[in-house]
């Protein structure tokens, strides 16, 4: 999936401006950002229920504009409200969508025989949907998404209102389909991401301000990169030694913690781990590590940051200004037919 300067607006009001990003394979991929931030404008448009203002979308090559109904064969679709037929049973619901996907006749059976045992509800397969619990309703809305066998499957906030062993159970799910496919999931809660997300893009205000795992964005986007150690040893040689490490900012004991052991507070320049040359040190002289962590940024910190008013995100060159502005300037006014859809 490619997604290439991504525009769209609602009236006055631009959800989506200048959204750009590649995923070429397998895993779950998290959409993260607060509500309102602009991701299930870009989600829909990912799937072709809403028609950009601007910008492209490319499944396995195919525009979605230009060829909707071949792009939307490789891609499945759940919403933040599951298109479920609550009065159906869950087979007669599973066949009525496989229809809908052209799914030949001869071979519809055994494709609600996979979903049912994918997505764990063989045993609810002659029920109303209306009866089952909200994460049994959010399994057989899973199962629609993946009845035609698609190679990306798009889920809007899948754990939405569910308590926490249903959260448990979808996350479970999610990660099992993921092995044959592309997830991407959309989210505003933290955990969620950190239990199933391998890459993390964060949206706030339309734009995409950071893109990498949890821990990448933790580590980058700590200003103070800084190791909290303990050392065995004398605490003025240990001191002596760590001043002698390249792009040492700052060295602070905090005393002895344990027999001839000191912890230490050592800080290298932005962009610097000193982890490595920290060890090598140690090793040389003798001076046995006993523990180490750093400070990085959790990652609620992270999304605080980057959500924040006064976060500018990440530097964008002249040119690629004056082309973002030349685009929103001759966009065109919102299509009647976009009315009714919200980030």
């Amino acid at each position: 999936m490619k997604v290439e300067h991504l525009f769209h607006r609602y009236s006055v009001h631009w959800a989506v401006k200048d959204i750009s990003l590649e995923i070429n394979k397998h895993g779950i991929y998290g959409l993260l950002g607060s509500n309102g931030a602009g991701k299930s404008t870009t989600m829909n448009i990912m799937c072709g229920v809403l028609k950009q203002t601007e910008g492209d979308v490319f499944i396995r090559g195919i525009d979605t504009r230009k060829h909707p109904v071949e792009a939307k064969r490789l891609i499945g679709f759940l919403p933040q409200k599951a298109p479920l037929h609550v009065d159906l049973t869950v087979e007669e619901y599973l066949k009525h969508c496989a229809n809908m996907r052209d799914i030949p006749g001869r071979q519809v059976g055994e494709a609600i025989d996979r979903v049912l045992e994918q997505c764990n509800i063989t045993h609810f397969r002659n029920r109303l949907i209306r009866n089952l619990s909200g994460g049994y309703q959010q399994r057989v809305g899973i199962a629609q998404a993946i009845i035609h066998n698609p190679d990306f499957v798009v889920l809007d906030e899948p754990t939405n209102g569910l308590d926490p062993n249903q959260i448990a159970e979808v996350r479970n799910l999610i990660k099992k389909i993921a092995e044959e496919r592309t997830v991407i999931l959309s989210t505003h809660i933290l955990p969620e991401v950190q239990a199933v997300c391998e890459r993390v893009l964060v949206i706030n205000k339309g734009r995409i301000v950071a893109d990498g795992t949890p821990d990448s964005l933790s580590h980058n986007l700590s200003s103070d990169h800084r190791l909290i150690v303990r050392i065995e040893g004398l605490e003025k040689d240990v001191l002596a030694n760590i001043k002698t490490l390249k792009d040492l900012v700052e060295v602070v004991s905090y005393g002895e913690k344990e027999a001839n052991v000191c912890e230490y507070s050592i800080e290298g320049k932005p962009g610097r781990d000193l982890r490595r040359d920290l060890f090598a040190l140690c090793s040389r002289k003798g001076m046995p590590i006993l523990a180490l962590r750093n400070t990085d940024l959790s990652l609620e910190d992270v999304f605080l940051r980057l959500t924040s008013e006064s976060y500018s995100g990440p530097a964008i060159q002249p040119e690629e200004k004056a082309a973002a502005r030349e685009a929103v300037e001759a966009a065109p006014q919102e299509n009647s037919e976009d009315r009714g859809f919200k980030t």
